[in-house]
């Protein structure tokens, strides 16, 4: 798995031609995968602490990616939702990494490579289908 780890590291380090920071798409992917959440909530899930979280948060909210509202459940609660306009950051983002990822397998791998590493991803799938599969 250090190869994942790798990847991981350098599509980061490359930035990759992402409009976000790591921090800042990490909360944005969190909520679209689990849906709304506290503030409190994603700074445990993120190992960061709720003072940190609360500055992410205003960030994404002043530019609109994520909206807070009242908890129906507990009145006492705030929770952060992913709006319209993040989901579309986290799409572009997203497409922004995999022509990165398509344009270093390009450079790196003659085409024989290219199908063994297609080929090697396809079983890899197996172990590891998509969600809601």
């Amino acid at each position: 798995m250090d190869v994942v780890v790798g990847l991981k590291r350098r599509a980061r380090a490359d930035y990759a031609g992402q409009t976000l920071p790591y921090p800042q798409h990490a909360v944005l992917k969190r909520l679209e995968n689990g849906g709304s959440a506290t503030t409190a909530d994603l700074a445990r899930a993120e190992l960061i602490t709720p003072q940190a979280m609360g500055g992410l948060v205003a960030t994404l909210e002043e530019a609109g990616h994520v909206a807070r509202r009242d908890d129906a459940e507990d009145a006492r609660r705030r929770l952060v939702t992913l709006t319209a306009a993040g989901r579309k950051i986290l799409a572009a983002n997203r497409a922004a990494r995999y022509r990165w990822l398509a344009r270093l397998v390009a450079e790196q791998f003659d085409a024989e490579e290219q199908r063994t590493l297609a080929a090697a991803l396809a079983l890899l799938g197996k172990l590891f289908p998509p969600r809601g599969s």
